[in-house]
C-alpha cells in the first residue's frame, strides 16, 4: 500500500513538470515587456495572460501527464473542473488562495477517470458516447460530487495548508531554511515539484496594483511587485551559479588520473547546465547514490543558502530555476539583487573546501573515482592466435587408409601454410594478391598450385592427400631459375 502511495505520489511529480515548463516563457514575455525593458504592452499582456490562466494550464498538464503517453486527449483536464469550480462558495473566476489546490483534486480526478473510462463498450444505440467521448461526461458528473464532498470535508485542511504556509512565511529565516533542505531531500523521490507548486503558487496572497487582481504563490507574488516576493527562489541562486559548479571542479580534481581527462568534458557540461538553466538534475545523480553523505551536506547547505540570502533581506525570483537566465529575468524587479553575487563566491569556496575535503578523507566513490577491474588479455603468438580464430571452421583431415580413397579428401586449411593472418598478406588488405600468385603458378609450371607459399599465405583450401600424378609443392616460394642466354 505504502508503495502504491508514493508511485502514486511520483507519478504527479512528473505530470507537473509539463504545465512548469511553460512557465519560462511566460517569464521571458512578461518581463522583456514591462516598462523597464522593451515597453512591449503586447507581449507584457501575452505573458500576463500564462500567469492569469494557470489554473487551467494546469488542470490540462496534470490530467495529459497522468493519462498514457499514447491516449491522451486533451479536452479531458480542461473541462472537468469548472463544475466543481461553480460548486464552491467564491464562485467561479475568484481568486483565492488555495484554488491551485482545490483544482489539482479535480485534475487528478480527470486523469484517473480518462484511464478507467477511455476503452468504455455501450450499447448499441449509445455507442457513439462510447470510448473517450464517455469520459467528459462521467467527469463533469464526479466533479459535481467531488465539489459537493469536498465542500464539507476541505476546509479544515485548507485551513492547515494555510497555517503551514503562514508558518513558514512568518518564520523567516528557518522557514526558509526548511524549505531549501526538503526542497532537495525530496528530489531523490521525485516529489520537490509538489513541494515548490505548494510555496511557489499557492502560499501567501498578494493585490497586484495594476490590475487588481489577487495572485497567490512566491514566483506570482514575486512578479507581481510584492516587495516581499522570493524568499522560497533567492536561496537558490548561490547553489545553482557558484555552490555545484564548484562541487564539480572539487569532483574532477580528485578523479583518477587515468579518467580525469573523460571526466573533464563531463563536469563542464554538468557545470554550465547548471549555471546557465538552474537545471542541477544531472550533478546532483552523479553523487546522489555514490555518496549519499555528501548529498545530505548539499541539502543542508541549500538550506542555509535560503536563510542566508532572507536574513540580508535579499529577493530575487526567477520563472524556472535559479540560473543565469532566469537572474537576468528577474534582476528588475529585485530587492538587494547585487548581493546575491558576493553571497555566491562565498559559497563557491564552501563548496570547493566541503566537497574536496569529505572526498579525500571518506574516500567517496564520486565519478571518476570508481574501482575499475582491468582484465589483461593472455599474450598469443601469431600462429596461435590463428589457430585459434581457424578452429572453428576446419574440417576433420583424416582419411581411411583401408578405404579408397576419394579423389578429393575432406577440404581443410592448407597444411603445408600457416593458417592466414591479417599480417602475413604481403600488400596490406588487398584479397586478389594471392589468385595473382596462383595465376604466376598456373603460368609457370602449367598447373594451379595446391597450396601457398608461407609468405603469402590465404584461406586457401586443398586436398588432404595430395594427388599422386602431381608432385607436392616446396613449403618455401621456389627460386625460379634464371633462364640461359642463347649464345647462338
Amino acid at each position: 500500500m505504502y508503495q502504491l502511495f508514493i508511485e502514486g505520489l511520483q507519478r504527479l511529480g512528473r505530470a507537473l513538470m509539463l504545465p512548469i515548463a511553460i512557465l519560462p516563457i511566460a517569464g521571458l514575455l512578461l518581463r522583456l515587456g514591462d516598462t523597464d525593458l522593451l515597453n512591449i504592452a503586447v507581449m507584457h499582456d501575452a505573458g500576463q495572460a500564462i500567469f492569469a490562466n494557470l489554473a487551467l494550464i494546469f488542470a490540462i498538464g496534470i490530467a495529459r501527464g497522468l493519462c498514457p503517453r499514447q491516449q491522451r486527449h486533451r479536452r479531458t483536464g480542461r473541462g472537468h473542473w469548472l463544475p466543481g469550480d461553480g460548486l464552491h462558495p467564491q464562485g467561479h473566476g475568484q481568486h483565492h488562495q488555495h484554488g491551485h489546490a482545490r483544482r489539482d483534486r479535480q485534475r487528478l480526478m480527470a486523469g484517473a477517470l480518462y484511464n478507467r473510462f477511455k476503452d468504455i463498450k455501450l450499447p448499441e444505440y449509445l455507442a457513439f458516447f462510447g470510448g473517450r467521448r464517455f469520459v467528459p461526461i462521467v467527469t463533469g458528473f464526479s466533479a459535481v460530487g467531488l465539489g459537493v464532498i469536498f465542500g464539507l470535508i476541505w476546509p479544515p485542511v485548507q485551513h492547515g495548508i494555510n497555517s503551514f504556509g503562514v508558518l513558514l512565511m512568518e518564520s523567516g529565516s528557518l522557514g526558509a531554511f526548511v524549505f531549501g533542505v526538503f526542497n532537495r531531500l525530496l528530489i531523490v523521490t521525485g516529489l520537490h515539484h509538489i513541494l515548490n507548486n505548494m510555496a511557489w503558487f499557492v502560499f501567501g496572497s498578494f493585490t497586484d496594483p495594476a490590475t487588481g487582481a489577487v495572485v497567490t504563490g512566491d514566483l506570482t507574488r514575486y512578479f507581481a511587485g510584492d516587495p516581499k516576493g522570493g524568499q522560497f527562489m533567492t536561496g537558490m541562486f548561490p547553489v545553482m551559479l557558484f555552490g555545484l559548479p564548484a562541487a564539480c571542479l572539487a569532483m574532477y580534481r580528485n578523479a583518477l588520473p587515468e579518467r580525469r581527462k573523460i571526466m573533464g568534458g563531463i563536469f563542464l557540461s554538468m557545470a554550465l547546465t547548471s549555471f546557465l538553466t538552474g537545471v542541477t538534475e544531472p550533478i546532483e545523480f552523479a553523487f546522489m547514490f555514490l555518496a549519499p553523505f555528501l548529498y545530505l551536506l548539499h541539502a543542508l547547505l541549500t538550506g542555509l543558502s535560503m536563510a542566508v540570502t532572507n536574513l540580508l533581506d535579499i529577493h530575487l525570483g526567477f520563472t524556472f530555476s535559479g540560473g543565469f537566465i532566469d537572474m537576468v529575468l528577474g534582476w528588475g524587479k529585485s530587492t538587494n539583487g547585487w548581493l546575491v553575487i558576493p553571497v555566491g563566491l562565498a559559497y563557491a569556496v564552501i563548496y570547493y573546501s566541503v566537497f574536496n575535503y569529505c572526498i579525500r578523507r571518506f574516500n567517496l566513490k564520486t565519478p571518476g573515482r570508481e574501482d575499475i577491474q582491468v582484465v589483461q588479455a593472455e599474450a598469443m603468438s601469431d600462429n596461435q592466435r590463428a589457430s585459434a580464430i581457424s578452429a572453428p571452421w576446419a574440417a576433420p583431415t583424416t582419411c581411411s587408409a583401408s578405404a579408397p580413397a576419394p579423389p578429393v579428401c575432406a577440404w581443410t586449411w592448407s597444411t603445408v601454410t600457416r593458417p592466414w593472418t591479417p599480417s602475413s598478406r604481403p600488400w596490406g588488405r588487398w584479397p586478389w594478391c594471392a589468385p595473382a600468385m596462383a595465376a604466376a603458378c598456373r603460368w609457370w609450371w602449367g598447373r594451379w598450385p595446391t597450396a601457398l607459399p608461407m609468405r603469402f599465405a590465404w584461406p586457401c583450401r586443398q586436398p588432404a592427400s595430395p594427388r599422386p600424378h602431381l608432385p607436392a609443392l616446396s613449403p618455401r616460394w621456389p627460386t625460379l631459375p634464371r633462364p640461359r642466354p642463347n649464345n647462338g
